[in-house]
């Protein structure tokens, strides 16, 4: 196998394991790629959107001379915008017509043709454009620079007497024009630009990007014509229904496929890997009713008898222990603390959650000797890929992913990708076949890879005056990495469950936007067999919610303003200090609200962006809340797109508020006892709030959109009804403190 680095050395013989790792947790640096495209490197397939029908001007830009503008977008569009914001930063610095734009999906395999000429498919911890801008806006703007080139060769001009809008090239003092795709071809067969050279718009200077233009992925999900994964179809196919062992770590001991072989439509039942059976059949409805009738025999290694109950015992024994597991420390926080005029204590505690993604796993596979294939929705395309060559045997340069847009990501269809593996596991024993794999609702619920449980100490300290003198914060629950990555975890330390603890901004894009004058941050490793991973928004969820509810604790015991308790900690954080004021602003905190309302605020940086929430709420005979309104800010650096940043912060309300209030993963005799939506319950449309957002991009970096603000919805309206009902809150959901959401 060959692949690349970061910096676009060449690699001779990776492995594939090594592969997986490096495409799922890294990202690489993208070099302007230039060349003709040759159908022969990669086959074009129907189903791969990808095409070569007519040469391209760059790796990013093919043009065709209709004038249609064709924009290579190797990102995964599951709901959140990346696609039409990429879109639109490579529309404005080519100078485009944006009404004649049409997207396609590069395959992992053709990237791997052309040594990665797109980078890392990823698409995850609102990355997909901030990580990518800077290439994707070289490439077009190269793109550019090559067809005025061609239209001025053709002229015999020079190229600084030539101007650019909406696709036409003009040339003032001859009256001329032509159009990109008059001279697409020529364009294609100059010498790219260096990179590095390319002067980029300034954003205030943009005419296409910066607009809350329409998204470009609306209209087949409206009209139905969208193929998901579960919709594919493909000539000759057949169904795969799976089951995996209900416990955690257990395998499958024996089944008895005599038992289903009779059955309707039914090929045969088989096992996959060392802890799942599947029935093929010729619907997957059939293969799913032979599946449930087959005897199966599991070996549970021991953990049936692992309860919420042992979790949580094993979290509190966490947050008694003492050790070396400080992740910050400055100054001596215990000691302050201790000698202070006044102590505020709190335990929080917060479940596991599932992601609940609106489409359950899926992929579709066809394996031969020579070729392994996989239509799968997926948010890492080189992930899927890396797993489908390790699971088939075969090499990277015989495999291909054909990507199709998930319904719904969240997280799940990342670093995780066994769904793939299994997939083309069933096909191996189906030869030439297309094999569609789909888990039921009920297999997708109770095989996740969890939002983590946690459980939170937090002790701060007052002096006579109100002031914090120091602050402890001490974490326990399972490690994200101990389960996806565990070569970040060093020395048993895994900073990554203290997101949003930072001193800095960098690498993590989530620093501690207060100062105080003592502060030790610490996290204890205590991993369960049940598997965790990344869900919307990741560890700051929960320590968003820790740090802004202690606050906010902290504020009432010092008999001070929450907002402006807040603002005294933070003169040394100018943006995040900008999004609570603006946020407090909009919100009019300080005026009167109506009898029985009530307001709560928080702030958080996460995926460096910041963002902050005023919610307003009111509590009904102690124990029916309603959110009357909830106020965003959001500072992101550059805004792409409006729209499509405003659709992310009310898609974080939604999320956030069916985790706060009713959402809970609990595990029984080694089991998750939640297995659809009956006791898994989703936020109801009736019950999504009043939200409004104020924008307050300071153009001077690029932050994500998708997680930032999910942090901060809870602990505002947290605050509020904490103040409605004159107590704390800090178990959660809070369908545990007897609340209900109206």
């Amino acid at each position: 196998m060959t692949t690349t680095t970061q910096n676009n050395q060449v690699v001779e013989n990776a492995s594939r394991r090594r592969f997986i790792i490096d495409t799922s947790v890294v990202g690489s640096g993208l070099m302007l790629g230039i060349g003709s495209f040759s159908a022969s490197a990669a086959p074009h397939n129907p189903n791969t959107m990808m095409s070569a029908t007519s040469p391209e001007v760059n790796a990013w830009v093919n043009i065709k001379p209709d004038d249609t503008v064709v924009i290579r977008i190797v990102r995964s569009e599951m709901g959140q915008g990346t696609r039409t914001g990429l879109a639109q930063l490579v529309a404005e610095e080519l100078e485009c017509n944006w009404k004649k734009i049409i997207t396609e999906s590069p395959t992992p395999g053709q990237s791997l043709s052309r040594k990665r000429v797109w980078g890392e498919f990823s698409t995850g911890g609102s990355r997909g454009i901030r990580i990518s801008e800077d290439y994707v806006r070289r490439g077009a703007a190269g793109a550019r620079i090559m067809l005025v080139q061609a239209a001025a060769n053709q002229w015999n001009v020079s190229p600084s007497d030539l101007s650019v809008d909406k696709g036409i090239i003009s040339h003032k003092a001859s009256g001329r024009k032509i159009s990109y795709g008059k001279v697409a071809e020529a364009a294609a067969k100059l010498t790219p630009p260096d990179p590095k050279s390319i002067q980029l718009k300034n954003p205030k200077d943009w005419k296409v990007a910066g607009k809350p233009l329409a998204r470009l992925d609306t209209f087949d999900k409206v009209n139905g014509t969208k193929i998901y994964g579960t919709d594919l179809q493909l000539p000759g196919m057949l169904c795969a229904a799976i089951k995996q062992c209900p416990v955690f770590g257990g395998k499958v001991k024996s089944f008895d496929a005599n038992k289903v072989k009779n059955f309707r439509g039914v090929k045969a039942a088989v096992q996959v890997g060392d802890n799942a059976v599947a029935v093929v059949a010729d619907t997957w409805w059939r293969a799913k009713v032979a599946l449930d009738s087959l005897p199966i025999e599991w070996d549970e290694m021991g953990n049936g008898a692992i309860s919420s109950v042992e979790i949580k015992k094993q979290m509190e024994e966490g947050l008694q222990a003492e050790g070396d597991f400080w992740g910050r420390k400055e100054g001596d926080a215990p000691a302050v603390i201790k000698a202070s005029n006044k102590i505020v204590e709190a335990i929080y505690s917060t479940p596991f959650q599932a992601h609940a993604t609106m489409e359950p796993m899926n992929a579709t596979a066809r394996y031969t000797n020579e070729k392994a294939e996989a239509w799968v929705p997926t948010q890492n395309g080189e992930a899927s890929h890396a797993t489908l060559a390790e699971a088939s045997g075969l090499p990277l340069n015989q495999c291909e992913i054909y990507k199709l847009d998930p319904g719904m990501g969240l997280g799940r269809r990342g670093g995780t990708q066994e769904y793939v593996a299994q997939a083309i596991r069933i096909a191996k024993q189906f030869p030439g076949i297309p094999i569609k794999m789909i888990w039921s609702r009920e297999e997708d619920m109770t095989h996740d890879y969890y939002h983590p449980t946690a459980m939170a100490k937090m002790q701060a300290g007052l002096d006579s005056n109100g002031n914090i003198t120091g602050i402890h914060i001490k974490t326990s629950g399972p490690s994200i990495n101990a389960t996806l990555n565990p070569m970040a975890i060093k020395n048993g330390k895994d900073n990554r469950q203290l997101q949003g603890f930072d001193a800095a901004v960098e690498p993590v894009g989530a620093q501690l936007g207060y100062t105080f004058p003592n502060l030790l941050t610490e996290y204890v490793m205590r991993n369960s067999h049940v598997p965790v991973g990344p869900w919307r928004g990741v560890n700051t969820n929960q320590n968003g919610l820790f740090m802004e509810c202690f606050i906010e604790e902290c504020a009432r015991a010092a008999g001070k303003d929450s907002v402006a308790f807040r603002q005294a900690l933070m003169k040394n954080h100018p943006k995040h200090l900008g999004v609570l004021n603006a946020a407090a602003k909009k919100a009019n905190w300080g005026k009167p609200l109506p009898s029985g309302v009530h307001r709560g605020v928080a702030q958080f940086m996460g995926y460096g962006s910041y963002s902050a929430c005023v919610a307003e709420v009111s509590v009904t005979g102690g124990s029916l809340v309603r959110i009357k309104r909830l106020v965003f800010a959001l500072d992101c650096g550059h805004v792409v797109n409006p729209y499509l940043v405003r659709e992310q912060i009310e898609g974080s309300v939604v999320m956030a508020l069916g985790a706060i209030f009713n959402q809970e993963i609990t595990v029984e005799n080694g089991r998750i006892k939640q297995q659809n939506f009956d006791s898994y319950p989703l936020l109801k449309l009736a019950q999504v709030p009043k939200v409004e957002s104020v924008l307050v991009p300071t153009m001077d970096f690029w932050g994500g959109v998708g997680e930032p603000t999910i942090c901060v919805v809870g602990p505002a309206i947290i605050n509020a009804i904490s103040a409605a009902l004159g107590k704390p809150l800090r178990n959660f959901p809070l369908v545990k403190e007897g609340l209900t959401l109206a």
